[in-house]
């Protein structure tokens, strides 16, 4: 394109300069042939002369090409109006949380009524239904508070049926705890059950562990303390305290009649023979040896566990050997199936009538298929009170 330009503008030079010579030509030729004419005559004779200088040519000069037009710029488009609710975000300072952002996978409690089971650090349960401890998410966006539930009210006491009872003798009972998980892994520990008494109180523990490589890991630790009198085991306070978790108490209020928990806000009325989870071997052996034609039809039991209570129904399915560190033991076996709407595990018992009736063997099968099994090893007596 610039080329083109050039070359117009040299050809443009070159015909205005053999335009200018030529009309000096014609200039010098005119003014020759005026010289001694008349003033008008030269006047009239002018015209032809300029009409000769406009007869030559010229070379009109060409024009630049065009460039093609330029689209014009689109304005961009309208920014729509923020909402109310982002402005007062904007204001507050506030930015919402990502969908999905600080969510918290629930902590699932064991299975009520798992006297016998827990639950083993790293998987998802183990011997006495210790679960595992699940900490919350990071980032968890603080949660507006909720309004103050009302107090639930107390619920209905249920009928009880009343036993003829004989309080076991001081004892420790050491067992072997034999686990499998829902998947299969296998575990292995220890459990004790031991309680002294005196004429007027009792006082329970229940220690459950695992032994893991050489090291043995605590799992489990049950406290009952209370009174004695025609009802068997009267329990007045529970403590349970898992692995990783904060220790709870169930309150069995002989004064006001009240059963009711700290980890929970449920209350119910004591009825004859209530429980707690520690004491409830015992009382079954205290009944057993009252009198064991009691042992029939369903034995009904109120127990408290850590955030609720419901009547645990047993019933007899026979008398059976079993096969102990200690030899081979005569036992009748007692079961609580699961009871849909109140616990969903199975409990079982084994009672031996040449060991006072005392629990020689106790297995949970968990809702989860998971089964746990403590069989005794070794049964010490000790002396009232100690």
């Amino acid at each position: 394109m610039s080329l083109a330009i050039a070359s117009n503008r040299r050809r443009r030079k070159i015909v205005f300069g053999a335009l200018t010579v030529l009309l000096h030509l014609l200039v010098l030729d005119w003014l020759s042939g005026q010289i001694g004419k008349p003033r008008e005559q030269a006047q009239r004779e002018a015209p032809p002369a300029e009409a000769q200088l406009l007869k030559t040519p010229i070379t009109p000069a060409q024009p630049p090409p065009l460039q093609p037009p330029q689209p014009a710029l689109q304005p961009p488009p309208p920014i729509p109006p923020l909402p109310l609710e982002a402005v007062e975000v904007a204001q507050s300072g506030d930015a919402p949380a990502a969908a999905g952002e600080g969510a918290r996978a629930p902590v699932p409690d064991a299975a009520p009524g798992d006297a016998a089971g827990t639950q083993a650090p790293g998987q998802g349960s183990a011997p006495n239904a210790v679960a595992d401890v699940q900490s919350p998410q990071a980032g968890t966006p603080p949660q507006p508070a909720a309004e103050p539930a009302a107090k639930p009210e107390a619920k209905p006491a249920p009928e009880a049926r009343r036993y003829k009872v004989d309080l076991p003798p001081a004892a420790d009972i050491q067992m072997d705890v034999a686990r499998t998980d829902a998947n299969g892994t296998r575990w292995s520990g220890d459990a004790l059950l031991s309680w002294t008494l005196t004429p007027t109180s009792y006082k329970i523990r229940v220690e459950a562990g695992i032994t893991i490589v050489f090291a043995h890991v605590n799992l489990l630790t049950l406290t009952s303390e209370g009174a004695v009198g025609d009802e068997g085991f009267m329990p007045a306070l529970m403590t349970e305290k898992r692995r990783g978790r904060s220790m709870t108490a169930t309150h069995f209020n002989r004064k006001d009649g009240r059963l009711s928990f700290s980890a929970s806000e449920a209350n119910y009325p004591l009825v004859w023979g209530a429980q707690d989870k520690a004491s409830l071997p015992l009382q079954l052996t205290a009944i057993a040896r009252g009198d064991p034609q009691q042992l029939s039809g369903n034995i009904d039991i109120l127990v408290g566990e850590d955030r609720d209570a419901s009547v645990f129904s047993f019933v007899v399915l026979g008398q059976e050997q079993i096969a102990t560190r200690m030899g081979r033991i005569a036992t009748w076996h007692l079961a609580r199936p699961p009871k849909p709407g109140s616990y969903n595990s199975r409990l079982d018992l084994w009672l031996a009538p040449d060991y006072g009736w005392m629990p020689v063997q106790i297995r949970n099968l968990e809702a989860s298929g998971a089964v746990t099994t403590q069989t005794v090893n070794n049964i010490v007596m000790k002396n009232s009170g100690s």
